[in-house]
This record gives structure tokens, C-alpha cells and sequence, in this order.
């Protein structure tokens, strides 16, 4: 099903038209439950792989021999999905409940030591024939996306992010990869979906634009807030720059990367280039205002896990953005939590 955000509430650019200098494209990738295919672009889905290639693992020292089972948290999800879906009010039965409490139990595996090899997981398998503002190395068409399941990684505790670049020619499709023994958060744990790719219009972060310029789009919100108060608290929402006018939230390719909690600080590739976003993994399709859910989605606000298709949660549910060097892509990638 094709995907398509609706104009944003005011066309930003006849009120502030310096803003077209601060314009970029990226790409939504809506991910939806599904069932991809090897050789499609999925979030969660069957990957190509060489066959002479092992499947990658992580070696960096952390613990690891405790957390929970996949298995465990995919039947979880499948039994809430079943009990929302049922009872819209209630949710699960006592009984279910009760099933719920074993399948969030944490295991212990004896003998795995924290610089032991454990298996990465799949996240995400991109083709740039399907997204046109995908970076990659000249004569690659695929970007693949793993990441280790434990939050033991860097200043921000982030996952330890993998990144793969293929040629289809050189791949066949890979059937039940290794999977490690437990994980330490199910934030980590993606359902498999299929993507509906839509290039939409985004504009800079507001701390990065001149500060006149900012002044000014602070009064006109000011303003909005003012003329739609009553409206909008009704909505739960007043309409803002961020939220409504300059990054699409969501699973994206491309664009802006937003700021919202370290705010906004140059990252450079060890080139001394200057990076760009790659991937932007996030929480939630929609974020906090419902301006950005697709039309063909509207109907389905607020309904069970509408919202996160991919059970992915990064961080305490904001976004992941993956940053490359756009004139080397293979050089080494840098990550920032938001």
C-alpha cells in the first residue's frame, strides 16, 4: 500500500521564505507489519548473505549471559496483539496475564563470559532501487543494518551498530541466521515489515538556523498558539516548528537528523568530512503529533501498537541516527541517540 503524508498544516516556506536555503528530501520508509521477502527492502525481514561469509557477532566486553528469549518475546507480542485486537477495553484475559508474567521471565545461560562471540541480529536490508536518497558505495546496491542486542555500547549505552553494503549478484538468501541465546532488552527485537518508501519536504532543526530566524518562528508560534489555544488543547497538541514543520518522525532515509536531547553538534567522519544522517531508527512512526500519520493510516490512530510496527524501542523511546561520510560511505559510521 502506498503511503502518503499529509501537507503540513501551514506551507512553512510562504511564512519564512529563507527557509527554502535549509530545504532537504528524505525518505519515509513506513514499515508495516508483513512478510518481506530476501530480496526486498524489510525491516526485520530475511537478509542476503555471501555464502562464504560467516554471520557476524559482537565481541565487545559487557555481560551477556543474562537477559530474555526472543522466542519468548515474539509469542508475547503475538498474545497481546491477539488480546488489544480482541478487547480493545480490557486487553488480556487473567489467565493471559499470567502467561504473560512466564514469557517476560529472564534466563541465564552458565559459562558466557561478557567477550564471548554472540551473534548479531537483523535489523534492517535496504535497496536503492526502492529508496532513491539511499547513500552507497559505487557499484553497491544493498545497505544491510545488525546491531548487537545489548545496551552496553558507548557514552549513550547504544547497541552496537553493524553496517553491511552488498551486491545482490553476490548473495543468495539466508534462512534461520544464528541467533544468540537471550537479549538484553525486546527494544532490540524487530518484527518483520515491509516498507512503502515516500520522499517528503523537511526542514532544518530550529537551534541550527540563524538565530533571527529563529526569533522569528518562535513569535509565530507564539502567535498560532494564541489564535487555535482552545483548539489545540483539545487536540493535545499546539502546532510547532519541530513537531509539525521540520523532520518527519519515523523510520527515514536521508534529511535532518533531529537534536532533542543532546542538541546539535558537528559530526565528522575521521576524514574530516562532514556526515550526513544515513538512517534515522525510530520508537515511533508518528512521534508525539499526529500531523505526520499517513493518510492511509489516520484511522487507525491510537489503536494497538499502530504506532510501532517494528517493536523497535532505542533509548527510552526516541531514535537512533546513523551519520556516514558521504564522499567515502565504507568509511567508519558514527551514531548519536536522540
Amino acid at each position: 500500500m502506498t503511503r502518503t503524508t499529509p501537507p503540513r498544516p501551514f506551507d512553512i516556506e510562504a511564512e519564512f521564505p529563507e527557509l527554502a536555503g535549509y530545504r532537504k528530501i528524505c525518505t519515509r520508509l513506513h514499515p508495516r507489519r508483513g512478510t518481506p521477502g530476501p530480496f526486498q527492502s524489510s525491516i526485520g525481514g530475511p537478509f542476503l548473505w555471501p555464502a562464504d561469509e560467516p554471520w557476524p557477532t559482537c565481541r565487545a566486553a559487557h555481560p551477556r549471559d543474562s537477559g530474555r528469549r526472543i522466542d519468548d518475546i515474539r509469542q508475547e507480542r503475538r498474545l497481546l496483539d491477539a488480546a488489544w485486537n480482541r478487547s480493545p477495553q480490557s486487553g488480556p484475559t487473567d489467565e493471559e496475564r499470567e502467561t504473560l508474567a512466564q514469557l517476560r521471565l529472564e534466563h541465564h545461560v552458565p559459562g558466557l563470559r561478557d567477550t564471548d562471540a554472540i551473534p548479531l541480529l537483523p535489523l534492517a536490508q535496504l535497496f536503492a532501487k526502492d529508496i532513491p536518497d539511499l547513500i552507497v558505495p559505487e557499484g553497491h546496491d544493498v545497505l544491510q543494518v545488525l546491531w548487537c542486542p545489548f545496551s552496553a555500547h558507548g557514552r549513550q549505552a547504544t547497541p552496537e551498530v553493524h553496517l553491511r553494503w552488498r551486491k545482490p549478484s553476490e548473495c543468495t538468501p539466508l534462512v534461520n541466521p544464528p541467533s544468540p541465546e537471550v537479549i538484553g532488552d525486546e527494544g532490540y527485537v524487530p518484527e518483520p515489515c515491509t516498507l512503502d518508501p515516500e520522499q517528503v519536504v523537511e526542514h532544518e532543526w530550529a537551534e541550527l538556523l540563524s538565530e533571527t530566524l529563529q526569533r522569528r518562528i518562535e513569535e509565530w508560534e507564539e502567535e498560532i498558539e494564541d489564535e487555535t489555544g482552545e483548539e489545540s488543547a483539545n487536540r493535545g497538541h499546539f502546532l510547532t516548528y519541530d513537531g509539525d514543520h521540520s523532520i518527519a518522525p519515523g523510520w527515514k532515509v536521508g534529511g535532518y537528523a533531529a537534536w532533542g536531547v543532546t542538541g546539535p553538534h558537528a559530526i565528522l567522519c575521521s576524514c574530516g568530512a562532514p556526515m550526513e544522517l544515513l538512517l534515522a531508527i525510530n520508537s515511533a512512526e508518528w512521534g508525539g503529533t499526529n500531523s505526520w500519520v499517513p493518510l492511509e493510516d489516520r484511522a487507525r490512530i491510537g489503536t494497538h501498537d499502530a504506532n510501532v510496527p517494528t517493536q523497535v524501542r532505542v533509548g527510552r523511546g526516541g531514535s537512533l541516527n546513523i551519520f556516514i561520510c558521504p564522499a567515502y560511505p565504507m568509511h567508519e559510521h558514527a551514531l548519536s541517540l536522540q
